[in-house]
């Protein structure tokens, strides 16, 4: 699966850490549900990769990724425990190289445009902006459209429903990412049906 599928799947991307390995497949049904089937869980949990792995194994139209990947070790890793592409929170060419011996699609972080000039001479064109609202947001996705134009991104990190479709409006946006739609407290209380009804509202608001 190319990066521009992965990003084209949903216009939300759900950024998930997992704590309880009893969560991540009623998580993940709740996600499906809501009309959202793709997952970023990230690497911030010791149950991260065995959580892949299962969702992976037991829902297998859901497509699920691994986040928060620092190192090839990492990367090789989600890939073995069924992670179908890689995110990262920045750049680096050990990442580049490691994913392409693996043949695993790499969507890595940037925040500036050095970084995006080495994505780009990389041959990768979608990478995530990381931490979004804290590296300009709006104004830099704006900026970078001018000598990047071929580049797409993901905006990470400050997004919610109220600015939601402030990015998504821009023409190199093609989805975000967040937790708002996957509250910790939420997952820890079994609250599912409510989950479910946040991705139906993002979803929603994305398509309004």
């Amino acid at each position: 699966m190319n990066a521009n599928k992965i990003m084209s799947i949903s216009p939300v991307v759900p950024v998930i850490a997992i704590e309880n390995i009893k969560d991540c497949l009623p998580l993940a049904k709740a996600l499906s549900e809501g009309g959202i089937n793709i997952m970023e869980i990230t690497l911030r949990t010791p149950q991260a990769f065995d959580a892949i792995k299962l969702i992976s194994e037991k829902l297998p139209s859901m497509n699920i990724g691994a986040g928060t990947v620092c190192n090839k070790e990492d990367l090789i890793k989600a890939k073995q425990s069924g992670a179908k592409f890689i995110f990262s929170p920045g750049i680096s060419q050990e990442l580049i190289d490691i994913a392409k011996k693996e043949n695993i699609t790499l969507i890595p972080g940037v925040s500036t445009s050095s970084e995006v000039m080495l994505a780009q001479n990389n041959n990768i064109y979608h990478c995530k902006l990381f931490p979004a609202t804290l590296s300009g947001g709006i104004e830099i996705l704006k900026a970078f459209n001018g000598p990047f134009s071929k580049m797409f991104f993901c905006p990470t990190g400050g997004i919610n429903k109220k600015n939601l479709n402030s990015f998504l409006n821009l023409k190199n946006v093609l989805c975000v990412g967040g937790t708002w739609i996957v509250p910790k407290e939420m997952i820890q209380k079994g609250n599912f049906d409510k989950i479910t009804d946040l991705c139906k509202e993002a979803i929603k608001i994305a398509k309004g």
